[in-house]
């Protein structure tokens, strides 16, 4: 069985309401082009990366207790150490002169 053409209506271009791209005004055409489904992955990955970002300022925190922690561990080093013997502020030993 056909259908002749008057049956079938003219071609669309765009949505199920049946009116082409061209027919519709400029601000319409805008809407068109954007997306408006709703991702349904969006709040998962949202809370995903909000569990990441709360385990790295934990990890942030760990880091900067064990810097404070070795600070004091080297400051506790350095007020053992005798000041003659390692002092910062010794001259080191001339390099060896490659010239010669």
């Amino acid at each position: 069985m056909t259908t002749s053409p008057s049956q079938q209506g003219p071609p669309s271009s765009s949505s199920s309401n049946g009116v082409s791209g061209s027919s519709l005004p400029p601000w319409r055409l805008r809407l068109q082009t954007l997306n408006w489904r709703r991702d349904p992955g969006y709040e998962q990955r949202m809370q995903h990366n909000e569990q990441r970002k709360m385990q790295h300022e934990q990890r942030m925190k760990q880091l900067e207790n064990e810097i404070e922690l070795l600070r004091s561990e080297s400051a506790q080093i350095d007020a053992l150490r005798p000041n003659s013997t390692f002092s910062s502020t010794q001259a080191m030993p001339p390099a060896a002169d490659s010239s010669t």
